[in-house]
Protein backbone atom coordinates (compact mmCIF):
# COMPACT_ATOMS: atom_id res chain seq x y z
CA UNK A 1 0.00 0.00 0.00
CA UNK A 2 1.14 3.52 -0.88
CA UNK A 3 1.94 6.02 1.99
CA UNK A 4 2.52 9.18 1.55
CA UNK A 5 3.83 12.17 4.31
CA UNK A 6 4.37 15.33 3.36
CA UNK A 7 6.90 17.90 5.46
CA UNK A 8 8.33 21.23 5.63
CA UNK A 9 5.57 23.28 5.67
CA UNK A 10 6.00 26.58 7.90
CA UNK A 11 5.18 30.13 8.05
CA UNK A 12 7.12 32.36 5.99
CA UNK A 13 6.96 36.46 5.09
CA UNK A 14 5.99 37.19 1.54
CA UNK A 15 8.73 36.88 -0.58
CA UNK A 16 10.30 34.19 0.79
CA UNK A 17 10.72 30.13 0.62
CA UNK A 18 9.95 27.15 0.99
CA UNK A 19 11.49 23.69 0.48
CA UNK A 20 8.52 20.79 1.02
CA UNK A 21 9.00 17.32 1.06
CA UNK A 22 6.71 13.73 0.11
CA UNK A 23 8.23 11.02 1.65
CA UNK A 24 6.71 8.12 0.16
CA UNK A 25 6.73 4.64 0.84
CA UNK A 26 4.90 1.07 -0.63
CA UNK A 27 6.37 2.50 -4.28
CA UNK A 28 8.60 0.05 -5.41
CA UNK A 29 8.45 1.10 -9.59
CA UNK A 30 9.20 4.13 -11.26
CA UNK A 31 6.15 3.98 -13.21
CA UNK A 32 4.75 6.57 -10.69
CA UNK A 33 3.66 10.21 -11.20
CA UNK A 34 3.21 11.93 -8.64
CA UNK A 35 2.34 15.70 -7.93
CA UNK A 36 0.73 18.55 -5.24
CA UNK A 37 -2.05 19.97 -4.48
CA UNK A 38 -3.08 22.71 -2.76
CA UNK A 39 -6.43 23.70 -0.72
CA UNK A 40 -7.19 27.54 1.28
CA UNK A 41 -9.20 27.36 3.54
CA UNK A 42 -13.32 27.21 2.92
CA UNK A 43 -11.86 26.51 -0.93
CA UNK A 44 -11.73 23.45 -3.63
CA UNK A 45 -8.28 21.92 -3.28
CA UNK A 46 -6.33 23.14 -6.68
CA UNK A 47 -3.35 21.41 -8.78
CA UNK A 48 -0.25 22.73 -8.08
CA UNK A 49 2.36 20.68 -10.37
CA UNK A 50 3.19 16.71 -11.28
CA UNK A 51 6.44 14.73 -12.25
CA UNK A 52 6.67 11.29 -13.82
CA UNK A 53 8.99 9.96 -11.10
CA UNK A 54 10.78 7.86 -14.29
CA UNK A 55 11.47 10.51 -16.61
CA UNK A 56 11.59 13.78 -14.56
CA UNK A 57 8.91 15.44 -16.87
CA UNK A 58 7.54 17.74 -15.11
CA UNK A 59 4.16 19.75 -15.77
CA UNK A 60 3.14 23.39 -13.76
CA UNK A 61 -0.28 25.31 -12.82
CA UNK A 62 -0.23 28.89 -14.49
CA UNK A 63 -0.20 29.97 -10.34
CA UNK A 64 3.45 28.29 -9.79
CA UNK A 65 5.14 28.54 -13.04
CA UNK A 66 8.48 30.57 -12.56
CA UNK A 67 7.95 30.27 -8.65
CA UNK A 68 7.50 26.74 -8.02
CA UNK A 69 9.91 23.53 -8.55
CA UNK A 70 9.14 20.07 -8.53
CA UNK A 71 11.48 17.59 -8.41
CA UNK A 72 11.98 13.83 -7.09
CA UNK A 73 14.58 11.59 -5.83
CA UNK A 74 13.40 8.15 -6.50
CA UNK A 75 16.47 6.30 -4.76
CA UNK A 76 15.24 7.95 -1.60
CA UNK A 77 11.40 7.77 -2.58
CA UNK A 78 11.24 11.73 -1.96
CA UNK A 79 9.15 14.37 -3.77
CA UNK A 80 10.04 18.02 -3.11
CA UNK A 81 8.22 21.40 -4.45
CA UNK A 82 10.28 24.32 -3.99
CA UNK A 83 8.24 27.29 -3.61
CA UNK A 84 10.16 30.76 -4.03
CA UNK A 85 8.48 34.36 -4.21
CA UNK A 86 6.18 33.21 -1.94
CA UNK A 87 2.72 35.87 -1.67
CA UNK A 88 -0.55 35.51 0.99
CA UNK A 89 -2.39 34.00 -1.77
CA UNK A 90 0.11 30.64 -1.48
CA UNK A 91 -1.31 29.96 1.91
CA UNK A 92 -2.77 26.83 1.77
CA UNK A 93 -2.50 23.24 3.02
CA UNK A 94 -0.11 21.52 0.66
CA UNK A 95 -0.89 17.55 -0.33
CA UNK A 96 0.95 14.75 -1.82
CA UNK A 97 -0.46 12.73 -4.53
CA UNK A 98 0.58 9.89 -6.49
CA UNK A 99 -1.03 7.10 -8.83
CA UNK A 100 0.55 5.08 -11.49
CA UNK A 101 1.55 6.30 -14.59
CA UNK A 102 0.46 3.18 -16.92
CA UNK A 103 -3.08 3.51 -18.58
CA UNK A 104 -4.97 6.74 -19.26
CA UNK A 105 -5.64 8.27 -16.39
CA UNK A 106 -1.95 7.27 -15.45
CA UNK A 107 -1.05 10.79 -17.98
CA UNK A 108 0.69 13.48 -15.80
CA UNK A 109 -0.67 15.86 -17.93
CA UNK A 110 -4.05 14.90 -16.56
CA UNK A 111 -4.30 16.76 -13.17
CA UNK A 112 -7.52 15.79 -11.99
CA UNK A 113 -7.93 15.10 -8.38
CA UNK A 114 -9.96 12.36 -8.80
CA UNK A 115 -7.37 10.73 -11.41
CA UNK A 116 -5.10 10.03 -7.97
CA UNK A 117 -5.65 7.59 -5.70
CA UNK A 118 -3.08 7.93 -3.15
CA UNK A 119 -2.51 10.95 -0.95
CA UNK A 120 -0.78 12.74 2.19
CA UNK A 121 -2.39 14.24 4.91
CA UNK A 122 -0.57 17.28 3.64
CA UNK A 123 1.33 20.17 5.48
CA UNK A 124 0.60 24.10 6.17
CA UNK A 125 2.09 26.90 4.30
CA UNK A 126 1.18 30.36 5.70
CA UNK A 127 2.58 33.66 4.07
CA UNK A 128 2.08 36.52 5.47
CA UNK A 129 2.36 39.99 4.22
Amino acid sequence: QVQLMESGGGSVQAGGSLRLSCAASGITTSAYCMGWFRQAPGRERLWVANIYVSSGTTYYADSAKGRFTISRDYAERTLYLDMNGLNPEDTAMYFCAAKSSYGPSGNCANFMEDSFPYWGKGTQVTVSS
